[in-house]
Order: structure tokens, then sequence, then C-alpha cells
């Protein structure tokens, strides 16, 4: 077992269609695990003009708008890296968090590594589907967001608002890390 501290960080992002460089990452939200009221969210201008219409109506949100008022991209990975930044110290290590990871960490490090040259999360991310799996046995199918809660009984629901997703998501992993992973740790 590693004596590094690690910072979990719930991300959660909206987006302009299934896989990154195509479409766009156009709204990014985080808070600490562990500490849900720190945050970061930001919306960023797109980087292409393809867009699914399902996607900008599950979120709200408006390709015209954010190109006039979203932050640039290099902007805005530089913020959310700060902020990173901010949470850790020096040999912590930062553990991404979703629900349903890899779509979320897959436009999380596209955009890290085109804007900034590297993803400060690094290679991997922790999916709180994957992880309820194996801490209940469930079935996959059992994964969906509507079963969990159902069996965890979260204060939050989820909105399609990215930081308010973040912060759902953060307490879906507390009630995990709670109920099941803690009271197995030495």
């Amino acid at each position: 077992m590693s004596d590094k501290r690690e910072v979990f960080v719930s991300v959660d992002v909206e987006t302009s269609g299934p896989i990154p460089g195509e479409f766009s990452l156009l709204s990014i939200g985080a808070c600490s695990v562990f500490n849900p009221e720190k945050t970061f969210t930001c919306k960023l201008k797109p980087i292409t003009s393809a867009f699914d219409p399902k996607a900008l109506e599950v979120a709200g949100l408006s390709m015209e708008e954010l190109a006039k008022l979203g932050l640039e991209p290099p902007s805005a990975m530089s913020g959310f890296s700060q902020w990173l930044d901010s949470l850790i110290e020096r040999d912590d290590s930062i553990v991404f968090v979703g629900f349903n990871a890899p779509f979320d960490w897959s436009f999380v490090n596209y955009y890290f590594h085109r804007f900034l040259g590297e993803n400060p999360f690094g290679f991997t991310a922790l999916d709180i589907k994957a992880l309820y799996m194996g801490a209940t046995g469930c079935s996959w199918h059992d994964t969906r967001s509507s079963k969990i809660a159902e069996h965890l009984k979260p204060t939050l629901t989820g909105t399609h608002d990215a930081l308010r997703d973040a912060q759902y998501q953060a307490e879906i992993f507390r009630l995990i890390w709670c109920n099941f992973i803690a009271i197995h740790r030495d």
C-alpha cells in the first residue's frame, strides 16, 4: 500500500457529441470528493461546429452562445489544472473519479493534452459504476444511476449541469466508500 495521499476529484462534462476531437467539450464541473464545497466549473468555446442535437438538448447548452461567452479551451484547461494543483501537496496523487468515467475522462484527457501538453490526472480514471459493481456484486445493468440511487439514497440528484452532477457523483462515491470500501480497510 502506498503512503501517498490520494485526492479523489469527481469530474463531469457536457459535450457536443460522443467523441473528443470531432466534437467539443462544452462544460466541466469538478469537486473534491471528500470536500465537495471545493469546486471548479467552466464553459468552453466549441472547437468544432459538429454537434448532436440530443447532447445539446440534454445539457441545455447552445453552440452559438458558447462561441461568444465560453472560455478559450487553453484558458479553461489552464484554470482547471491550477484548481487541481490547489487541492494537492507535493507528493499527493490526484485521482479522476467519474460516473461512466471512460467518457468524461476521454474528453478531459484529449483537451489537457491538446491544449496544455499533459493531463494532471495521468492515464487513469476511477469509474463509479465499476466500483459499485465490484462492491455489491450486482450486474452491469444495475449500475445505472437510477438503480444506484434507489439503493444508496443520495440527497442530491443528477441534473445535466456539470458541476451539480460532479457533486452528485461525489456523494454516490462517498456512499459506496462508506458503506462498502471503508469498512473493509485496515
